[in-house]
């Protein structure tokens, strides 16, 4: 027979005691657990998608749509960067990966080539690649026609960013739906894994994934103290929005959009040449930079919000004009 000292008996009924203690949540109805005092636990065990049910999406990139959207963009510097260098040309048109144009004038070829150099510059990619890459390619092999070819390592590197992107706006849109621990994770080159455990509606998890998310920039009003504004009304035409920050810090914001996303054509993660620290630069398409310029001319010294679905990601300090 099986002898235990008084200390050993004592010792396996505490923790019994402690485990029926910390078990007890889960068995209990939260009604009942929410009349309980507060020193009694009240943290539930999460249940995974295997146990409690609940959504499963596997989401995928479509590399066709990133190449058209960028042959898209590109389409338009080539417009813009020959016009403003009153070279004349012809026959701006794309297909598959490639885009050409020629230039109308053979003695002005070279000048083209000139105007044309920064589509083919390497493209800084240090959060995602570790260096830069090279996303377009120029073939002149046939006279007066130049060939704009997107590479393999500008689509990954495309596909690669859109994910990073992508990734962020699923999670805020996943959060809005106040489920316990859902997964968002990347999984392969091109596609998005969802899991929202708890959750057995998946047509609306795919409802609120659908929506297109809300990009803009818009002023910071500093005419009064953000607090003042929370503590009283914020001025006419001003709202208090929140950043994605853990706590959320709080920014009084001019209502009016001075650009918005719709003429966003190009952002990227790169670094400070200056001080090596992560930044993101972003470029508009011409009505976009018009608008942008015009404000930031206007407003040095000011700082400027930008805005994802109501949440302030940045609010940088305008140094100088942005122009271009």
């Amino acid at each position: 027979m099986l002898y235990f000292s008084r200390f050993k008996m004592i010792l396996i009924w505490v923790a019994v005691a402690i485990t029926v203690i910390l078990a007890a949540p889960n068995l209990i109805p939260a009604s009942t657990l929410a009349q309980l005092p507060s020193w009694v636990p009240k943290r539930q065990m999460t249940l995974g998608l295997d146990l409690q049910g609940g959504s499963h999406i596997l989401l995928e990139m479509n590399q066709n749509d990133l190449i058209k959207d960028r042959l898209e963009t590109t389409r338009d510097e080539i417009r813009t960067l020959l016009r403003d260098a009153k070279i004349g040309y012809t026959g701006l048109a794309g297909t598959g990966r490639t885009l050409q144009v020629r230039i109308t004038d053979p003695a002005q070829v070279a000048a083209a080539k000139t105007a044309l150099k920064t589509l083919t510059d390497p493209v800084a990619a240090g959060l995602f690649t570790g260096g830069s890459i090279q996303e377009m390619t120029l073939d002149d092999s046939e006279p007066g026609l130049l060939k704009f070819n997107v590479t393999d390592a500008g689509i990954k590197y495309r596909t690669s960013t859109a994910l990073t992107q992508s990734i962020e706006v699923v999670e805020r849109r996943v959060n809005e739906l106040g489920t316990t621990e859902p997964i968002v994770q990347r999984q392969g080159d091109d596609r998005i894994l969802v899991q929202v455990p708890g959750l057995q509606d998946p047509q609306r998890l795919k409802e609120i994934l659908g929506q297109t998310a809300k990009l803009t920039f818009q002023m910071v009003d500093q005419s009064m103290p953000v607090q003042d504004a929370l503590n009283g009304r914020p001025p006419a035409g001003s709202s208090v929005l929140y950043s994605q920050d853990d706590p959320p810090v709080p920014y009084l914001i001019e209502n009016r959009v001075i650009v918005s996303g719709e003429n966003l054509v190009d952002a990227q993660a790169t670094y400070n040449s200056q001080n090596n620290e992560p930044v993101v630069s972003f470029r508009f398409d011409s009505k976009g930079a018009a608008r942008f310029g015009q404000a930031t001319a206007q407003n040095v010294g000011k700082l400027f919000a930008i805005i994802l679905d109501n949440q302030v990601i940045s609010a940088p300090q305008i140094r100088e004009p942005i122009l271009g």
